[in-house]
């Protein structure tokens, strides 16, 4: 079945929602029932809503969304691991 990109939208959305909302450690969990979404379009996404959530004062919502995406990119190898040299 072909999704409308709108349902698609819809279903990011929902995801993020749910990653928001989700009791702490437990994110994997719904990652990977959720895997057919995990794509660079829910990256890009879900850095939209961080956008928006930092310019309306929800840091800690917006600092959340970015831990995730990063992640996220690195799992799905958009993201290069960098090497902290400390």
């Amino acid at each position: 079945m072909i999704m409308s990109s709108e349902e698609r939208q819809n279903q990011y959305y929902s995801l993020i929602d749910q990653l928001l909302k989700c009791p702490n450690g437990k994110e994997p969990e719904l990652i990977e029932a959720n895997t057919e979404l995990l794509d660079a379009e829910l990256i890009k996404l879900m850095m939209q809503v961080a956008t928006a959530f930092a310019h309306n004062g929800n840091e800690d919502g917006a600092k959340f969304l970015i831990h995730v995406a990063r992640e996220l990119s690195k799992q799905l190898g958009f993201y290069p691991e960098v090497i902290n040299k400390e």
